[in-house]
């Protein structure tokens, strides 16, 4: 029997990222940025006003708020007038002069000499004549040129995924394509007499194809490019075409049907002459007998998966997952590990890694993290999707331990939710 540990060596030495492409900056969200992407202009690109108000001299409102009058005693206000307005995109030059004020939109361009910006705020919002109610110093409430970001400077760093804020970036600077590792595609199918499609009744001894939908979802989720192919009969012609046909257009392929026994047999006939794919057990469960191989001419890295739906996802969550994210150049392909207690007890079977479902969750008094098996007593019914279903996290358990108490501490995979 294989370690999990040499088995996933075994599968993500195979993963090979697609070449790097150049896309829109719409569509590079999620992706791993290819390149170093260089600033060539400053942004922002002038002197702008940063909140709406009165463009100012700062020399010329520094009196504003203190106790002046004139020779017979009497308090003087202080205001200047506005000669001019500016709204956001304007193009028309404006020479501000000495005491007085031009009223500007936020993002509008600072007229010639003003040094500052004086919010609503601090006036009484005069249209002729603006009353200045508290000064400003120099550069109070302007973008100056170049203060987000300076020609030359790394707008956004190869390796960084890019979200929202790099996109925004990326338009900020003019750029309008960029250099990305694209999702890598991903094909996947069902083998099995027993299939019918969901928009079919079974017959007697028929069930949904639930595995090629779940499957797909799974590796969208992993940030994979998916082509769902369907079910596939069990002929070894046609599943050989089928596959064939795949691996010139995948860099991934997923067989989800029976690995065991004459079946698996049957399956590993058809594909002979495409590469080896290797029937194997593994220790852990569920999943303990899979496949896995290189097919085709580019040695397409080729999956076959048990056709228990609940087997055949926690076998893609341990194997096929971290070779996707390796493939989008992740640097952590794995899920995140977390140290929680369990509020029920566990069995394992003895010389296999457990990837139990469950539910975490966090104590608000302590903050401790809980976790909650699912499936039944011990961890039972291993094959019922609906607990899958309803779980957040796979507990794992070590190969030499078979009973965990309540109240013990236990690994956790954190299966993130997308959205």
């Amino acid at each position: 029997m294989r370690s999990v540990e040499d088995q996933q060596i075994k599968v993500t030495a195979a993963a090979v990222a697609p070449r790097p492409v150049r896309v829109a900056i719409s569509e590079a969200q999620g992706l791993l940025c290819a390149e170093d992407v260089v600033t060539e202009r400053p942004l922002p690109g002038f002197d702008q006003a940063a909140i709406d108000g009165y463009a100012v001299r700062s020399v010329d409102v520094s009196g504003a708020g203190a106790d002046i009058r004139d020779e017979d005693g009497h308090p003087i206000d202080l205001s200047l007038p506005v000669v001019g307005e500016v709204a956001a995109g304007s193009r028309q030059p404006i020479r501000l002069q000495p005491r007085q004020t031009v009223r500007v939109d936020t993002g509008a361009p600072l007229p010639t000499l003003a040094d500052a910006v004086l919010p609503l705020d601090f006036t009484d919002g005069g249209r002729a004549r603006v009353k200045v109610y508290e000064p400003v110093r120099t550069g109070d409430y302007v973008r100056r040129i170049g203060d987000d970001v300076q020609p030359g400077d790394l707008a956004v760093r190869a390796g960084t995924i890019i979200g929202p804020a790099q996109v925004g970036l990326l338009a900020a600077v003019g750029r309008d394509k960029v250099l990305v590792h694209p999702r890598p595609r991903l094909s996947v199918l069902s083998v099995g007499g027993e299939l019918v499609d969901i928009d079919r009744t079974p017959g007697p001894g028929q069930v949904y194809d639930v595995n090629s939908y779940a499957l797909a979802a799974a590796a969208r989720d992993a940030g994979a490019d998916v082509n769902r192919v369907g079910i596939v009969s069990g002929d070894a012609k046609r599943l050989r075409d089928v596959v064939e046909g795949q691996l010139v257009r995948s860099e991934v392929v997923v067989i989800a049907g029976a690995v065991g026994g004459w079946a698996s047999e049957q399956i590993r006939e058809a594909l002979e002459g495409l590469g080896e794919l290797e029937i194997t057990r593994v220790g852990m469960h569920p999943g303990s007998v899979q496949g896995f191989g290189r097919l085709g001419r580019d040695e397409v890295p080729t999956f076959l998966l048990p056709s228990n739906p609940v087997g055949a996802l926690v076998v893609f969550e341990v194997m096929v997952r971290p070779l996707i994210r390796i493939a989008l150049g992740r640097r952590h392909p794995m899920r995140r590990i977390v140290k929680a207690r369990t509020i029920l007890p566990i069995s394992s079977i003895p010389g296999r890694r457990g990837y139990l479902r469950a539910q975490l969750m966090r104590d608000e008094q302590t903050g401790e993290y809980l976790v909650q098996p699912l499936g039944g007593p011990n961890g039972a019914s291993s094959h019922l999707l609906a607990t899958l279903a309803e779980a957040n996290s796979l507990i794992v358990i070590d190969p030499e331990v078979t009973e965990v108490r309540t109240g013990d501490e236990v690994r956790v995979a954190f299966l993130a939710q997308r959205g």
